[in-house]
């Protein structure tokens, strides 16, 4: 007769049967999934890159946990949904992570990863020009992910905020977002995210986006000679400084301008036609047309585009300037107006990669923690475009990516020749994993074959 075990957990009968749960499963892991991000990290080699651009001061002959498999440890647990360094005390000894990192999942305590005062010392580790270099190994990673140089790429500029509580340093009251944040700026190019740049919330939203651009200009047309690079961005930065810039160096802009007294009478005639329009037929009215106009700071006149719309919410004008060629409908609707995707990236990146996990009290140390979530992001993203092309989650969000296909249990048996992972029949999603691990291993062999010997 078997006999209960004392911790055991109770819950309601099913019928005349009893209902416990204990955790004496043995070694089992919750987070399977992230040998599809092992796999992904292999054939990308960034956390390679990253590791190379961080110094380890330690002493090698004292050095319990080198400094790659912490950062491995530290991105992959962003990933799987793990954002504070408490949850390392219990993470550094399950055998899913332990795999990821290239550690075997022994139960041996002493073969446990980095523990999180250890994860916390490697936080407080990089300095101004560690960041530079890791910066560089995110736009060397966009570069290394295209078999062919592209004709064009759009480069989407933006800000948010990062809420902070404590009194870190740069800490500042924005009034716009209402709190003590920083205002982080965003580089992407379509998904893939080229930077991530903290910065305190006490300047202008448009601050260092022109030396940013320039950096990176520099280092796409290197790799790439003839390709043509626009900026698209909201009216924060509308600069004309930045303008003037792309004007010099042959760079594509399609960005916002803020509605004023001049720019509303320069597109009085055609909001008026939207206004007869609307009242005439009740349905909503879009004109657009070109204009020439230089704000009071400008160097000279640039090309504007008018959208005059009138609503059952009445008019709404919009502006954006630009030195695109096209009709000025296109270049609204087919260009600009796309940038609003942006926003769903940084969504990810703030709220799935905890990029707002700004706690710490240096500022360069939540410059690398915004470092480490988008390195977690990258991942994801090379995943989802990869892994996950032709099927139903192809333009998922990375949380939900992560709960169907990284939150996944399993049973992992260890010998001395093999690491089991033993998934549930059940799991419901057993086809889509098949089919990521499958265009992932295709895609790392298509690579390997296209790779000089």
């Amino acid at each position: 007769m078997a006999h209960r075990n004392p911790d055991s957990l109770r819950f309601a009968s099913l019928g005349s049967r009893k209902i416990e749960a204990d955790f004496d499963g043995g070694r089992i892991t919750s987070d399977s999934g992230v040998l599809l991000l092992r796999e992904i990290e292999r054939r990308t080699g960034l956390i390679d890159a990253l590791d190379k651009a961080l110094p380890d001061p330690r002493d090698p002959a004292r050095i319990e946990h080198d400094q790659k498999t912490m950062l491995a440890q530290r991105i992959y647990a962003i990933a799987l949904g793990y954002e504070d360094l408490n949850d390392h005390k219990t993470l550094r000894t399950d055998p899913a992570m332990r795999v990821a990192v290239d550690q075997p999942p022994d139960d041996d305590p002493d073969a446990a990863g980095a523990s999180t005062s250890t994860l916390h010392r490697l936080e407080n580790r990089a300095d101004r020009k560690s960041l530079v270099r890791m910066a560089e190994a995110f736009v060397d990673d966009f570069i290394a992910s295209y078999d062919e140089p592209p004709e064009s790429l759009i480069l989407d500029f933006d800000a948010t905020d990062s809420e902070i509580h404590g009194h870190q340093e740069g800490r500042f009251f924005h009034g716009y977002y209402d709190c003590y944040c920083y205002l982080p700026l965003y580089v992407f190019c379509g998904d893939a995210l080229l930077a991530a740049y903290l910065r305190s919330s006490k300047i202008d939203a448009a601050r260092h986006a022109r030396a940013i651009l320039k950096l990176l200009v520099k280092k796409l047309r290197a790799a790439w000679p003839k390709v043509h690079i626009t900026i698209r961005a909201d009216s924060g930065f509308c600069r004309w400084r930045l303008l003037r810039w792309c004007d010099s160096n042959g760079v594509g802009y399609v960005i916002g301008l803020a509605r004023n007294s001049k720019l509303e009478g320069m597109a009085a005639a055609l909001m008026e036609e939207a206004r007869r329009g609307f009242e005439t037929t009740g349905e909503k009215q879009r004109h657009f047309e070109t204009v020439h106009y230089a704000a009071a700071t400008w160097d000279r006149p640039r090309r504007v585009i008018v959208k005059a719309e009138h609503t059952d919410k009445g008019p709404n004008p919009r502006f954006v300037v630009t030195n695109v060629p096209g009709d000025p409908d296109f270049i609204y609707d087919q260009v600009y107006c796309k940038r609003g995707e942006m926003e769903n990236r940084i969504k990810e990146q703030q709220l799935d990669m905890f990029a707002n996990r700004t706690s710490c009290s240096r500022f360069l140390t939540n410059q690398f923690r915004l470092m480490l979530s988008a390195a977690a992001y990258v991942l994801m993203e090379r995943l989802r475009r990869i892994g996950l092309k032709g099927t139903a989650l192809e333009r998922a969000q990375a949380g939900t990516i992560r709960l169907k296909l990284l939150k996944v249990a399993s049973r992992v048996v260890v010998s001395v020749r093999r690491v089991v992972f033993h998934l549930s029949r059940s799991y419901p999603y057993r086809d889509l994993f098949e089919q990521a691990l499958a265009n992932v291993l295709q895609w790392a062999q298509t690579a390997a074959r296209a790779s000089p010997s």
